[in-house]
């Protein structure tokens, strides 16, 4: 890891997490393999070669690595002061891609914004930007959001024009993931549980009548239930899904050995690569993934407690919010590939194919590592741990 100089001149050695990196790289690493594996016949149809989205991906995987050195050297101070600027840079974004020309429409979503041959999802930075902004925002009004109920409708009103914005995309996976992590957030910050429950009440009411005002929107979400119904229709990806695990076992047919990838299973290198993964490695490779999702998650809540104890609460909320993050977009991917949830367009974290997805995620650990560091030299100069502070050194 590259080092850096703190306040402490005992040490110019960067302090990071040694599991945390472990994971990572675990991870990525499957990730790769699994592109690989999935996307061969697939490439080999649609650009003549077989290693077109597995070169992507190593790219992506790259750049990740560049945005980690670099971004590991912000002190954890510069996001909080512009929380705020990116949150409203991410609305901009959210707005401009819904206009044609600007936007660029892929399987009927409006959600990314080209740039030459390669594309960017804009949803993808709004989830890091409601983040670092919430974060922010509990700090600075963490006695008004336990105490009266503005502080807790203050950050919904941002949420309900973010998440109408995805909706207009449409992206209901990464509404959902926003919005619940959000939430929780605001409850692990101590919001009554009276205000969650009333707005509960409010969004089942809304999403009640969106259902109910398009049959074939209701049909949609609720194909999950009976997907054999409809095999050859909408239950089509979850059926093939389905047969993949039937046909992983317990130990798999071998990597590189699946059928399901061979045209059956649509997008199996990016929403349905688990799928893919359970077929070819079986129980077995579905619980290692899981035991890395839940040592990932788990990792990132024990450094937002680090900085709890510290009494730096920007910085644990940060890290509690990217620890729920992982973990819905993890269970909400896994949720949809086995059948447990309605069939949406997420991202497996740091194993589907995906650029957007991937400098995000690395975004978020690089954030981790540079918390974890400040937590163990206590660089004031990193982190402002007065609420009231409007200058703190970078």
């Amino acid at each position: 890891m590259p080092s850096l100089k703190t306040n402490n001149n005992s040490t110019n050695v960067f302090i990071y997490d040694f599991w945390l990196v472990l994971i990572t790289f675990a991870l990525l690493a499957v990730g790769i393999l699994m592109v690989a594996s999935a996307s061969m016949v697939i490439s080999d149809q649609q650009y003549g070669t077989a290693f077109h989205f597995l070169i992507h991906q190593v790219i992506y995987v790259a750049l990740g690595m560049v945005l980690i050195a670099f971004m590991i050297r912000i002190p954890i101070a510069f996001w909080q002061q512009n929380g705020v600027y990116l949150l409203f840079g991410c609305l901009f974004l959210l707005i401009a891609v819904l206009v044609h020309g600007i936007g660029r429409s892929i399987n009927g979503s409006m959600r990314w914004i080209g740039f030459g041959g390669f594309g960017f999802e804009v949803s993808e930075l709004a989830k890091f930007g409601v983040i670092i902004y919430l974060a922010g925002y509990l700090f600075r009004r963490e006695a008004e959001i336990r105490q009266s109920l503005s502080g807790f409708i203050k950050p919904m009103v941002l949420l309900a024009i973010i998440a109408g914005l995805l909706l207009m995309e449409p992206d209901f996976g990464a509404m959902a993931v926003i919005v619940v992590t959000a939430l929780a957030m605001m409850f692990l910050a101590g919001a009554r549980l009276w205000q969650f429950l009333l707005l509960a009440v409010i969004v089942v009411a809304c999403l009640a009548f969106i259902a109910g005002a398009s049959p074939y929107r209701l049909a949609r979400m609720t194909s999950f239930l009976n997907p054999w119904a409809r095999p050859f229709d909408i239950g089509y990806q979850l059926t093939q899904s389905l047969i993949a695990f039937g046909r992983g076992g317990f130990w798999g047919v071998g990597l590189g050995n699946s059928m399901q990838k061979l045209f059956y299973l649509p997008e199996a290198h990016t929403d349905f690569l688990f799928a893919v993964l359970a077929e070819e490695f079986g129980i077995v490779g579905e619980c290692v993934i899981l035991g890395l999702f839940t040592a990932l998650v788990g990792r990132a809540l024990y450094i937002g407690r680090l900085m709890q104890r510290a009494k730096n609460s920007f910085a644990a909320y940060l890290a509690y919010g990217f620890a729920l993050c992982f973990c819905l977009q993890a269970m909400i991917n896994i949720g949809v590939n086995v059948g447990m949830l309605p069939t949406k367009g997420l991202t497996l974290p740091f194993i589907s194919y995906g650029g957007s997805s991937m400098l995000i995620n690395c975004m978020m650990i690089a954030i981790l590592l540079r918390i974890y560091h400040d937590a163990h030299v206590g660089s004031v100069n990193a982190v402002c741990f007065a609420p009231t502070a409007n200058n703190c050194q970078l």
